[in-house]
């Protein structure tokens, strides 16, 4: 992996960091039944802060889009470069969207792309002068259904990892997420995207994220708005009770009015200086 970052690196440019991107995958992509094009390949586009900056703290970052799309730019770009900005080194993930066409199963194809993002920044920590052991993951609606799968999924690895590196984010942030798969919560588009039309009920538990905190869960933070029309806002509640049962860590911070990427409209200090606080507050 060492060497596939060094010859594998596409510098696309320097301006307070630099951003860089590459595959996800050395070679097979597992769980795939067919040769994805490029453009759908899975990737980490990289924003490493300078020197003078750099904290060795990292972030994985995951966008939305229901899981039909993916919100690259307003919910992986531009948060990566916002915490790149502030000495964080960001690690955006561009991952399968769940296709039957594409997958063994659709449902699994973005946890094993997280899983594998988590490989990665770990086993390469020393390259990119990070601690591996505060490597924390940032998700978006979907995007943050995906986070939260991958802090209460870490226990089981969907692919090969041979070497045993650790799933686990040490912590999340989960903004405006999808978090339950329950017809009385979930966002209807995200759970047919992933989960198809008619689940078992056996798929709706485990990808209903709130039914999977243990004491083991990351410390979380969360935030959201009372008046989102898209993500009912009772999914960020559902999971900070969950956490506060099990005895995690977690911050829950509700807005009465914004709706649903409420952050993107916001200039950045009042949306990461609380994330940053949080962060701070659980020694990161």
């Amino acid at each position: 992996m060492k060497i596939l970052i060094s010859m594998l690196f596409l510098i696309v440019g320097y301006t307070a960091v630099a951003q860089q991107v590459l595959p996800l995958y050395p070679d097979t992509i597992p769980g795939s039944t067919v040769k994805l094009s490029k453009e759908d390949e899975p990737s980490l586009t990289l924003y490493l802060p300078i020197k003078e900056k750099a904290t060795g703290i990292a972030v994985l970052v995951i966008p939305g889009g229901a899981y039909g799309f993916l919100a690259f730019e307003e919910e992986g770009i531009a948060i990566g470069k916002a915490f790149a900005e502030k000495g964080i080194a960001a690690f955006v993930l561009k991952y399968r969207l769940p296709k039957k066409e594409t997958m063994r199963d659709k449902s699994f194809g973005p946890l094993m792309d997280a899983q594998q993002a988590m490989k990665v920044i770990r086993t390469n920590a020393v390259n990119w002068n990070l601690n591996p052991t505060k490597v924390g993951v940032i998700g978006y609606s979907a995007g943050g259904h995906l986070a939260s799968t991958l802090g209460t999924h870490f226990s089981k690895s969907y692919l090969p990892n041979k070497d045993n590196i650790s799933l686990r984010p040490d912590f999340m942030i989960l903004v405006y997420p999808v978090i339950s798969m329950n017809d009385q919560l979930t966002h209807m588009g995200s759970k047919i995207n992933l989960l198809g039309m008619e689940p078992s009920k056996e798929k709706v538990d485990l990808f209903s994220n709130e039914l999977q905190v243990t004491k083991e869960t990351p410390p979380t933070y969360l935030t959201h708005c009372g008046d989102d029309s898209i993500v009912d806002v009772n999914n960020s509640i559902v999971f900070y009770q969950a956490l506060q049962k099990n005895g995690v860590d977690a911050e829950l911070h509700l807005f009465p009015k914004g709706n649903h990427g409420f952050t993107q409209r916001l200039p950045v200090s009042e949306w990461l200086d609380p994330m940053l606080g949080f962060m701070k507050r659980e020694g990161f």
